[in-house]
């Protein structure tokens, strides 16, 4: 299937990744490119390695205690499994959504200049130009700047996880790795969430890579789509395609058996 896409222009090739904790291998030997400019959906069963996955792509899983990372990931011509690389600029190159909204205990503005300060932006002009602009792309603007001082814990849950997304895009990252971004907002705060992650990739050309459980949100939004399943104790890759033969005519039989609600 992946030398199938070959002709697709990919952003990041990940070849032959495992991950273990400790002596508990959590998934093994996932080789695929993900294309540019696009949102590819990782679906599976719970305990395939989805999350997983995920974390090993900006180097989180070096927080983890006795989490131990094999395999390849190349990002353009940075290597992002070396070890010697800064850990702290490539989480700038590739941010992260999680699953349940985490704005830091303070103003909605401060959520968003906290990491720009951190990251060397010093100009407060130039600050107050990107809190404006990541708040329109994630359509919070008209609802939060009259009350920008606000403390950010008291928005809506939809509201916290739009502020999380801007507070990424602040540090004008190349990929968004979002891990079940709706998956705790009721399904008018999913929609919106929904239509946020299709217009960051159609407006301005971001690549997306999202863990979801939701079929029917992955079928809605995704151009590509990954099924992981828990083969012989550890999660594997069976399938990577673009969605619409995912979904309609899938080459994996397990993968049919999953998209038709048979298995999974």
């Amino acid at each position: 299937m992946i030398n199938e896409m070959t002709e697709i222009q990919s952003l990041m090739q990940i070849q032959q990744l495992s991950l273990r904790y400790q002596q508990k291998l959590a998934f093994q030997d996932i080789t695929l490119s993900i294309p540019q400019n696009s949102i590819t959906a990782i679906v599976g069963p719970s305990g395939c390695g989805k999350s997983s996955f995920l974390t090993c792509l900006n180097r989180l899983s070096d927080l983890i205690p006795g989490c131990t990372v094999s395999g390849h990931i190349q990002l353009g011509t940075l290597n992002i499994r070396n070890p010697k690389i800064n850990t702290t600029a490539l989480r700038r190159r590739i941010g992260m959504i999680f699953q349940k909204p985490n704005p830091f205990p303070m103003s909605i503005e401060k959520n968003i200049t906290f990491p720009l300060k951190e990251h060397g932006i010093k100009n407060a002009q130039e600050r107050d130009r990107i809190v404006e602009q990541v708040l329109q792309d994630v359509g919070l603007w008209s609802e939060v700047k009259d009350r920008l001082q606000a403390n950010a814990l008291n928005l809506s849950g939809g509201q916290k996880q739009r502020l999380c997304i801007a507070r990424t895009l602040a540090l004008q990252p190349e990929i968004l790795l979002m891990d079940e971004p709706c998956s705790a907002l009721d399904p008018i705060a999913s929609g919106i969430v929904e239509d946020l992650i299709i217009s960051l990739r159609q407006k301005y050309n971001y690549t997306i890579i999202i863990v979801t459980h939701n079929l029917a949100q992955a079928k809605r939004i995704a151009d590509y789509a990954a099924l992981f399943w828990v083969d012989g104790s550890c999660g594997r890759l069976i399938e990577f395609a673009p969605a619409e033969q995912f979904f309609n005519a899938p080459n994996h039989e397990l993968t049919q058996a999953y998209v038709n609600g048979i298995k999974g």
